[in-house]
């Protein structure tokens, strides 16, 4: 008896008769299922899919886990973390395949209520959508099988699941749209102690008020709202970019923009909308972003024929117009880039900057007629990214090249450049370049298709080799964690919109209108002068405010250089410089700063990164051994492993690094380790012995030094 023949019984022994049941290929998503569904004739014109999610709740390790079952519309925002106070259960996380096998006997693309028997209902907690039960519509519900679909009414699946119900277990039903309000709208318990210690004795309300190093998260968004980076908006994951972070934006366009060109790459624009069609060519590209994938369905009142994407990258939005434009050798190579935005629709826990729905980037799509044309670019094009992050920024990087399990989807290769941020001990992506190969200009895909100059007989054709790469606004998040300290925002000179804020001193209610005129027109000269000599610098001449609200609201901000002038540095002739980055403070002659200032930033920036440089470096761990990885994570370090590159083991790594973890803050990531990079640079570690150096993960042979850490 097959799956679906299985269900039809089980339902027709509760009186439930389905309205559809279907057989199909083999579904691994949302949007696969959809499709396979609206691809045979037997489903309902109309129809929702029900998702059914499960979620382990933190427990002790001698404890047997009760997983919650989330019963819900696919499209039902089900936000675990208020789940989990609604529940009050810790921590919950999605189930891993392990466990859904131990309960169910089924993976997680099989799996629906249907799954829920009179074995397993008592084991687990319930959880139902109030608004499936009121509702009309007709719900698709795996049929115990990624290739078989049922179709039931709200009042069917709530009749299966009250027939579950015992004495002493019942159906949760949870109204998921109140539910994210009420969370929202909930005032904070009182802190606990870590929060009352990370609060900063005698802070007032201008100031940061928390210890980076206490409660990151909270400083870090902290710093991003008082330093006037961006501000919160009305769409959950989606931030307005102030023109204090903007700015940031503009000096790394500005600086990449004539990098590229001078690559022979030109400046484009493509639609920010897809078609499904042409979204789903790449099957390995589409299942990689899936999930993230926006569509609008409507315009006005009006259902559209055929759903659109707003693109979350864009090889499938330009790849059919290379194919147009490309019918020569001599057409190759093509170089385009362009600076939009995409849409990733987030479900994790989003951060400023770091993890958004929306967010700013550029993203080159370039065509080559050889490999080697192409492994050069991907290189070049990395080794500009590494100097956005060390030059601009003063931030460091190690490029590297991504395992097959972590490469972009649908890419021959992933080359990337992983930060660091101590003080979470996570690792981050920085940026990517990756080589697709021929996978986008096969005959399948777009037909990319060139005659092949060196074939003697004149028939022969080839495929392009293509690249894609991207920088983005994460760039600044990087930036902000890694310099930022218990002030506020610190910013690398060659990035800040103002480099030299000028503060006038010692002006107080006794002084005259002719003294305070005096003092601010210098200040006023002595910024236009820098100006004149190529320095971004501003006079802070506002009215009603002391210097030192100044002080502090330019040291929030991560000005680099702060110029103090008062009666007596008129008399010397000299302003008192103080660097954001130390606290520093030198006098210096007003006749020398045209050649002063400017040696005083580059010392800062200099400075900046050889003290990241000097943190990252002391958190990268050589690790030979399993039971030292989990505590070297734990340490906030990265760790870097001699290991065999299988994706088995990888995963194996990630679950088992996972379990054994310390506990982590609920708003983190998962604790689980995976592969950050293939450090480019292997010499920089002990020498791998060929046949004798084993892998930390399984023990087989290691092939390569690779960094394993938690990351963002």
């Amino acid at each position: 008896m097959n799956s679906l023949e299985s269900v039809a019984q089980s339902l027709a022994g509760l009186s439930i008769t389905p309205s559809a049941s279907i057989t199909h290929a083999e579904t691994n998503s949302p949007a696969s299922w959809r499709e396979a569904l609206l691809a045979t004739s037997s489903a309902p014109k109309s129809f929702e899919l029900i998702k059914t999610l499960v979620y382990k709740p933190k427990t002790a390790k001698t404890a047997t886990p009760v997983p919650v079952v989330v019963i819900a519309r696919d499209e039902t925002e089900t936000s675990s973390s208020a789940l989990g106070k609604k529940l009050n259960l810790k921590e919950l996380r999605l189930a891993s395949e392990d466990l859904l096998a131990d309960f169910f006997a089924l993976d997680k693309n099989s799996l629906s209520l249907l799954s829920l028997t009179s074995e397993t209902f008592p084991k687990v907690v319930t959880v139902i959508d109030a608004s499936i039960a009121s509702s009309s519509s007709s719900f698709a519900l795996h049929a115990l099988s990624s290739s078989a679909t049922v179709f039931l009414s709200g009042q069917d699946i709530i009749s299966y699941l009250q027939k579950l119900e015992t004495e002493d277990v019942k159906v949760q039903e949870i109204d998921f749209t109140s539910l994210k309000s009420d969370v929202a709208a909930t005032p904070s318990k009182p802190a606990a102690k870590e929060k009352e210690d990370a609060k900063i004795d005698g802070a007032v309300q201008i100031a940061i008020g928390v210890k980076k190093e206490v409660d990151f998260s909270t400083w870090y968004q902290s710093v991003l709202i008082k330093a006037e980076m961006l501000e919160y908006y009305s769409v959950s994951g989606c931030y307005i970019l102030r023109p204090w972070s903007y700015s940031i934006w503009e000096e790394i366009q500005d600086w990449f923009n004539k990098k590229i060109k001078a690559m022979g790459v030109q400046n484009v624009y493509f639609p920010m909308l897809v078609s499904q069609k042409v979204l789903e060519r790449e099957k390995d590209h589409i299942e990689g972003f899936s999930p993230e994938v926006a569509w609008v369905t409507r315009a006005g009142s009006s259902d559209l024929e055929e759903p659109v994407a707003i693109r979350p990258t864009s090889e499938t939005v330009m790849y059919p117009y290379y194919a147009k434009w490309i019918k020569s050798h001599r057409d190759l190579p093509l170089k385009l880039n362009q600076w939009n935005n995409v849409v990733r629709w987030e479900f994790k826990h989003p951060q400023p900057f770091l993890r958004t729905r929306e967010f700013l980037w550029q993203e080159g799509h370039t065509a080559h007629l050889t490999k080697a044309e192409a492994d050069k670019e991907v290189r070049e094009i990395l080794d500009l990214y590494r100097r956005v992050y060390e030059e601009l920024l003063a931030v460091p990087v190690i490029p590297g090249i991504k395992s097959e399990k972590e490469k972009f989807a649908g890419a021959l290769y992933t080359t990337t450049i992983e930060g660091f941020v101590p003080s979470s001990g996570r690792g981050i992506q920085a940026a990517t370049s990756h080589c697709l190969g021929q996978n986008f200009s096969r005959p399948e895909m777009f037909n990319i298709m060139v005659e092949d100059p060196n074939d003697s007989s004149g028939q022969g054709k080839t495929f392009a080799w293509q690249n894609s790469w991207g920088l983005s606004t994460r760039t600044i998040g990087v930036m902000t964690m890694v310099h930022g300290d218990n002030q506020g925002l610190v910013l690398p000179p060659r990035v800040a919109s103002v480099q030299a804020i000028v503060v006038p001193c010692g002006v107080t209610a006794k002084t005259s209108d002719e003294d305070r005129a005096k003092i601010n027109n210098a200040c006023d000269d002595l910024a236009k002068s820098l100006i004149d000599g190529g320095i971004r610098a501003k006079a802070d001449l506002r009215e009603g405010y002391t210097p030192g609200y100044k002080f502090n609201d330019w040291e929030q901000k991560g000005v680099p250089l702060r110029l103090e002038i008062g009666p007596n540095d008129l008399a010397k002739q000299q302003t008192l410089t103080v660097r954001r980055d130390t606290g520093a403070k030198i006098p210096v002659a007003l006749a020398d700063l045209a050649t002063t200032i400017p040696k005083m930033l580059d010392t800062i920036q200099n400075d900046m990164f050889q003290r990241a440089l000097a943190e990252y470096n002391a958190h990268l761990k050589e690790v030979t051994r399993w039971e030292n990885f989990v505590p070297t994570l734990d340490s906030k370090c990265i760790a870097v492993i001699p290991w065999c590159e299988r994706e088995a083991c990888e995963d194996d790594i990630k679950e088992r690094s996972g379990r054994a973890a310390e506990p982590q803050d609920e708003r983190a990531p998962s604790a689980g380790a995976k592969s950050l990079a293939i450090p480019f640079d292997q010499e920089r570690f002990s020498p791998l012995k060929v046949g004798e150096t084993k892998c930390v993960g399984c023990g087989q042979e290691a092939k390569r030094w690779t960094m394993f850490g938690r990351s963002y």
